[in-house]
């Protein structure tokens, strides 16, 4: 196990790193409407102010390469424990289906298959959320935080179920999602853009395993019950590449 996340961690600043190949032409820069107020707040920061320009040219190739547009970009999130990555989903508002944009590896991971209950049981949640907060100046670089504990959370949960649970930078965690700091620079410029064109809810799936009925199967437990609710969520999306009506709305 710590082999893979070591490979994990490789792999993830390999694919974010921040050379740049030798060109010809110059690289792409990450458009940012000057009219938004939320891009301008966030400029405020030095560490965003330092992964626009670092992280930036990648980000903004990564949108050419998928026909996206910076400033009516829709993200969505996906992370599935047993294949130890973040999946990055994007499309033009309107525009489709979203497609995958980019996988980044977790640089390391907690607890064990199943659901975050209680405060202190090094549990990454699962289920359905959204990011909730933008933090530029994190202990762990920059993060972005999910709305757990949410209502299903509350309902099936212990009374003091825990909190702060972030996708961040660095390569530790007690429950959280560490992607490492040069790959947190490109999700957070790709968060902000969404946030930024109108996204007000960027969901934030988290699974178990590909909540397939084989898997299930697979996994019997006290759990089968909890992840049998979360099926419908999952399997809408792998048919369709769109969130149910339900959780598009937020709910």
């Amino acid at each position: 196990m710590l082999l893979r996340f070591v490979c994990g961690v490789l792999l993830g600043l390999s694919a974010c790193s921040s050379a740049s190949p030798a060109q010809d032409t110059p690289p792409p820069t990450l458009r940012i409407s000057p009219s938004s107020t939320f891009w301008q707040e966030q400029l405020r920061f030095e560490r965003v102010r330092n992964a626009r320009k670092v992280a930036g040219p990648r980000v903004a190739a990564l949108l050419q390469r998928h026909y996206l547009n910076p400033e009516k970009l829709e993200i969505f999130l996906r992370h599935i424990k047993t294949d130890s990555t973040l999946e990055v989903w994007g499309r033009n508002q309107g525009a489709g289906p979203f497609e995958l944009l980019k996988k980044y590896p977790l640089a390391a991971m907690s607890g064990t298959l199943g659901p975050k209950r209680q405060s202190g049981d090094y549990q990454v949640p699962e289920g359905f959320y959204h990011i909730d907060r933008f933090n530029p100046q994190s202990l762990f670089h920059m993060s972005l935080g999910l709305n757990y504990p949410n209502e299903a959370d509350r309902a099936l949960g212990e009374p003091n179920p825990g909190g702060d649970i972030f996708i961040h930078g660095s390569d530790v965690t007690i429950g959280c999602l560490p992607i490492t700091d040069p790959c947190i620079r490109e999700l957070y410029l790709l968060a902000v853009a969404a946030r930024a064109s109108g996204q007000l809810s960027i969901p934030v799936h988290i699974f178990p395993f590909p909540l397939t009925q084989k898997e299930l199967a697979r996994h019997p437990g006290p759990h089968q019950a909890f992840w049998r609710g979360l099926l419908p969520g999952y399997t809408y999306f792998e048919q369709h590449h769109e969130l149910t009506p339900e959780l598009l709305a937020g709910r």
